[in-house]
């Protein structure tokens, strides 16, 4: 008769030797059932069950077996293997739901984090307790490492990421402030972009996105038509003043490159303050959602084709949708500071760049290495003196028009090559002049109030300078 070994864990073998004891000293069962936490008759099955079975009637019933959850190992490796190939950079809770969404693969965020914790994977969104562990495991693997090669791999996996933006209190109202940024980064392709945003900083929502090859004021501008068309006029922008909102360099050879005026010029005609901080820190909660889209929406693109900016940029109309659900306050019991919305013509003639010009000998200007002419509102040239100044506007829309003191003008470009010859195309009719739209100057194009505001911004850059 072979005797089987019976190994207790240190919880089952103090009940076995206090049962062990009472029985064999016919002690206090009382005294055994505080010991043990349970009542007097439990302490009466353990004796019959020791007696019946000896010390392995004190093993566990689910010793050795599977709990009914554990997840197979093939499932497992499948985990990890879509993580490290397809669906690299998720955070973990982001990967559960494209497991359940694309691969049919249903389980919980806390599986998911444990099976790729367990292969040292952490989430580009864990806590600075995670990563303080994980790098305490791997400093201690490496210490015991033998190779080089080991050692390298190990040093490799040890970052530690600061979330270097303290937290502050959200404002009171929707629209009180927009916090706008922009953030270059591989999002799709092979070229990096970069993604202008605007968020709310009392719902955290992304009220605008755009995707453009540089941060540019085109990017900004798509960003604020976004807003004024889907929600209003905001009372405030929050911006990082050593992005393209600063004010324009000396050797700036145009002032409609000088973004800080054109996009400061539209803001004030709309009635909406500008605030820049140096500290990019300032804008937390910009900063904060970069590093969740950059998680996020990059795989989402991935998964979706995208490898051009158009298809990009219609992409971003149904995510920020589905991400605004996900993770922004709803604005049912905040209130709205937002102001009317503006009608289309005024997002698109106040999201304009003004540049100023001189008429030349010709009595046409030239704007973008191309001459254009004046024209009235019945279609007809007009003429001005060589030297006369004025301001080219290039509305959102890249209409063409040009103001000179009180009116304004549309521009018609002139063409290299006469697309009809005189002498030779006899069957063609003359084309008559057709009348031209022009804005109203109710419009606050003057140029005297433009120059007003150039001077203005100059006089603050010298005393920043």
């Amino acid at each position: 008769m072979t005797i089987r070994k019976v190994d207790l864990n240190m919880t089952e073998q103090e009940k076995y030797e206090i049962i062990k004891k009472l029985v064999e000293t016919n002690g206090n069962k009382k005294r055994a059932a505080l010991k043990i936490g349970c009542t007097q008759r439990h302490i009466n099955r353990l004796i019959q069950r020791y007696k019946k079975e000896g010390k392995s009637a004190f093993i566990h019933g689910n010793h050795g077996r599977k709990p009914a959850h554990t997840i197979e190992k093939e499932k497992k490796e499948l985990i990890v293997d879509f993580y490290r190939t397809k669906y690299y950079g998720a955070n973990f809770e982001h990967f559960t739901e494209l497991l359940e969404k694309y691969e049919d693969v249903k389980v919980s965020p806390s599986v998911v984090r444990s099976v790729l914790m367990n292969e040292q994977i952490i989430s580009p969104m864990a806590h600075r307790s995670t990563k303080k562990k994980l790098k305490k495991q791997l400093k201690a693997q490496k210490e015991a490492a033998s190779s080089k090669k080991e050692i390298e791999q190990l040093q490799n996996k040890i970052l530690e990421i600061e979330d270097a933006h303290p937290r502050r209190p959200r404002c009171a109202n929707f629209g009180e402030m927009i916090q706008m940024d922009a953030s270059e980064h591989l999002w799709f392709g092979d070229k990096k972009t970069q993604l202008h945003i605007a968020v709310d900083d009392s719902t955290g929502a992304i009220v605008g996105a755009y995707f453009d090859l540089q941060e540019t004021l085109n990017g900004y501008y798509n960003v604020l038509s976004q807003i004024l068309k889907s929600h209003g006029i905001p009372y405030m922008f929050f911006t990082d003043r050593r992005t393209v909102f600063e004010y324009n360099k000396k050797k700036s050879p145009s002032i409609e490159e000088d973004t800080f005026t054109q996009f400061g010029y539209a803001c004030k005609q709309l009635g909406i303050e500008i605030e820049t901080s140096s500290i990019p820190q300032a804008k937390g909660r910009v900063e904060r959602i970069f590093r969740t889209l950059q998680s996020r929406l990059i795989i989402e693109l991935r998964l979706n084709g995208i490898t051009t900016i158009e298809q990009a940029n219609i992409f971003l109309n149904s995510y920020i949708k589905e991400y605004n659900d996900a993770f922004a306050l709803p604005v049912n019991n905040i209130k709205s500071v937002f102001e009317k919305q503006p009608d289309d013509e005024k997002i698109n003639l106040t999201l304009a760049v003004l540049s100023s010009r001189k008429i030349d000998n010709g009595h046409c200007i030239r704007y973008e290495n191309k001459y254009f002419k004046l024209l009235d509102t019945y279609g007809y040239p007009v003429y001005y003196y060589k030297g006369t100044s004025g301001m080219v506007i290039k509305s959102f829309n890249k209409e063409l028009y040009f103001c000179v003191e009180e009116k304004v003008y549309v521009l018609e470009e002139i063409p290299t090559h006469e697309r009809k010859s005189r002498n030779f195309d006899f069957d063609t009719p003359v084309e008559k002049p057709k009348k031209k739209y022009i804005p109203p100057m109710s419009h606050p194009w003057k140029q005297a109030s433009f120059e007003k505001y150039m001077n203005k911004q100059a006089h603050r850059k010298e005393k920043t300078a």
